[in-house]
């Protein structure tokens, strides 16, 4: 069976795993825009065990999630003791690119606005993101332009972590990738400044690209082009490949929040590499 295949055939199985997580948590919600998904949500563990704070976006092919579907993982990173702001933003094809880029960064502002008012140390920050998110992250951490033009400080950011992303636009990415990007950047946009590869800049945030060489709809090479630019600019940069069984695109970017270190080794190293960052 083709991984593809393989994919569309996991969807029941993650879904009814989703509606069964329990609610722990119940998250902050704050509103950075007008548009109803321009929006974060802030977990607070129950006991903070971790000094560092997880900003995730979540993935959907840019047109489809939201925080709130996506509660699970937060639920999942505060039950492991950190403190976790899930990052949503306008979708297309209604709104073309860089509307996202934009929510994005405008929405990791907000929050380290909010968590400082708080009180809440905000020096060790990890981004991280799937797929879409992925995308999306990876763009606001390692382009300057982008974090010039949005006023981002990455200075406090001390590690990325990209789950399945789509780093470079291949010429044998698959159609689904194909019709997901025609609907996200306008007919005659140049793709090259919504595409992490080319956009990379030399700093200081180590990387970890999570990425299954089974994944059905994003292919491996992606990481491993993303490694090479990171390489040629000087980003340290480390690729974890899946070994999980379940490690088609949907499983592994975001199904291994539902599972715990213990059954998901995915998920393990994603914990692992980011309790070992100072």
């Amino acid at each position: 069976m083709n991984d593809y295949m393989r994919e569309n055939l996991s969807y029941f199985g993650l879904f009814m795993k989703m509606f069964r997580v329990k609610k722990r948590y119940i998250p902050e919600y704050v509103s950075f825009g007008k548009d109803k998904d321009q929006y974060f949500l802030y977990y607070e563990p129950e006991k903070v065990t971790i000094d560092k704070v997880v900003v995730w976006v979540h993935g959907g092919g840019w047109n489809a999630g939201n925080p709130k579907f996506f509660d699970y993982v937060g639920q999942c990173m505060a039950g492991y003791g950190y403190r976790f702001v899930s990052i949503g933003y306008r979708l297309s094809p209604k709104n073309k690119y860089p509307c996202q880029i934009k929510d994005v960064c405008n929405g990791y502002n907000s929050a380290m606005d909010y968590l400082k008012k708080r009180g809440i140390d905000v020096s060790k920050v990890i981004v991280s993101g799937p797929s879409a998110g992925a995308h999306l992250t990876s763009i606001m951490c390692y382009c300057k332009k982008v974090q010039e033009k949005y006023n981002v400080d990455i200075s406090n950011i001390i590690g990325y972590v990209g789950f399945g992303g789509p780093y470079s636009f291949r010429d044998d990415q698959s159609m689904t990738i194909k019709q997901l990007l025609a609907q996200l950047f306008k007919k005659d946009y140049d793709r090259r400044n919504g595409e992490p590869v080319k956009l990379m800049s030399k700093n200081h945030i180590p990387m970890l690209l999570i990425q299954s060489e089974h994944d059905g709809i994003i292919q491996f090479e992606c990481a491993k082009d993303f490694e090479l630019k990171a390489k040629e600019v000087g980003n340290p940069c480390e690729i974890y490949s899946v070994v999980d069984k379940k490690n088609t695109h949907s499983w592994y970017t975001a199904g291994l929040f539902l599972e715990t270190r213990e059954e998901n080794k995915g998920l393990d190293k994603f914990l692992s590499w980011i309790e070992g960052l100072t």
